[in-house]
């Protein structure tokens, strides 16, 4: 039970990060700018003004922008599985379909930090933000995640 509870908090844990690098401004930062998947945010006279992403190409962008949103949904989901699982699932199988679903969320993740890091980040000044390094995180928490859905049995009590 008590390792039960513990997926459950690192699968939680996983998903508030997703969320925050998902929707968080802080993927490539200098002192007068932020950019994220979405937008960018510049200084000008001690004022943060908002603008579109310029310059980026926009294929590799949507990319990205889509393959962290399916991050999130696909562990939102695989939550709702493994809950639904524990109570569904006969004795002695395996929550294989959960840990799809967490592979499928590691895949994107991975897909966009790579393609983030390769294709979209250009600026030779500043530095990756936290919201970039908490999605490498997801990264490494989902595909934990995975492997130990695929193992885990549901035992008898």
């Amino acid at each position: 039970m008590l390792m039960l509870a513990g997926i459950v908090v690192v699968h939680i844990t996983t998903i508030i990060l997703l969320l925050v690098a998902t929707i968080d401004n802080a993927w490539w930062v200098t002192n007068t700018v932020s950019t994220d998947l979405w937008g960018r945010w510049e200084l000008t006279n001690s004022v943060w003004h908002y603008t579109n992403l310029k310059n980026y190409p926009e294929e590799y962008l949507q990319t990205v922008q889509a393959t962290s949103v399916l991050a999130c949904v696909f562990t939102i989901l695989a939550l709702f599985v493994f809950v639904a699982q524990l109570f569904t699932l006969p004795k002695g199988q395996r929550f294989t379909f959960t840990g799809i679903l967490q592979l499928l969320a590691c895949l994107c993740i991975m897909i966009a930090a790579s393609i983030y890091t390769a294709e979209l980040q250009t600026m030779k000044e500043g530095g990756y933000g936290h919201c970039y390094v908490l999605a490498w995180i997801s990264f490494v928490l989902t595909f934990i995640l995975a492997i130990t859905y695929l193992v885990l049995r549901k035992k008898s009590e």
